[in-house]
């Protein structure tokens, strides 16, 4: 413990305060020794970011219960199936840095309810770097984070409704081989569609 405590430049009194919270993890024991590594350091560097940050240890406490209480990325990918998009991996604290002031317990279950986040042993798993871009690139134009993912929430269940469109559509009409290979005439379908949809919005009145 002392050891750790000098490596996160923190006091020993301040480490247990932390393991009596729940912040981070219990050591492996042998016998009376306390083993601590490298996952717990990384922890705490973590904390010290997101308090700097203007993160209360509440609102800490509560997003690392919201994590651990998260799906691991093998549910939320599915083993060996096949995406094009790229999912990236993040610490806490990186996805502190994209949304400020806006990752609350209350966003980060909404993302990970949604699919977005999982989480993979310390690290967080973004399913998807555009989509994290676009929803960093909304908020920084003053949508508000919740706002986002509502909208989100929404544009899943449109996209759900479109893939089976297009699914049923090549399935009854190619070989089951060439439904991977023809999925880019899919995307191509709605993003024109899309595209005129918000011309006429946008010469609609507001």
């Amino acid at each position: 413990m002392d050891e750790l405590a000098a490596a996160a430049g923190i006091t020993v009194r301040t480490l247990r305060f932390y393991r009596e919270r729940g912040l981070i993890a219990p050591p492996r024991r042998e016998g009376r020794i306390a083993w601590y590594d490298d996952h717990h350091l990384a922890k705490l560097r973590t904390i010290a970011a997101l308090l700097e940050r203007g993160h209360t240890l509440n609102g800490i406490a509560d997003l690392n219960t919201a994590f651990e209480s998260g799906k691991d990325v093998s549910e939320v990918l599915g083993l060996g199936e096949p995406t094009e998009e790229e999912p990236i991996r993040l610490t806490p604290q990186e996805l502190a840095d994209y949304f400020a002031g806006e990752v609350t317990p209350e966003n980060l279950l909404a993302a990970l309810d949604l699919g977005y986040l999982a989480t993979d042993g310390d690290a967080i798993v973004h399913i998807s770097r555009r989509l994290l871009d676009v929803s960093a690139a909304l908020v920084k134009e003053g949508v508000p984070l919740s706002a986002v993912l509502e909208a989100g929430r929404a544009v899943r269940a449109h996209a759900d409704a479109l893939a089976g469109l297009f699914t049923d559509l090549l399935r009854e009409h190619t070989d089951e081989k060439d439904v991977q290979r023809l999925r880019p005439l899919a995307k191509s379908v709605v993003e024109a569609e899309l595209s005129m949809a918000m011309d006429r919005r946008l010469r609609e009145p507001s």
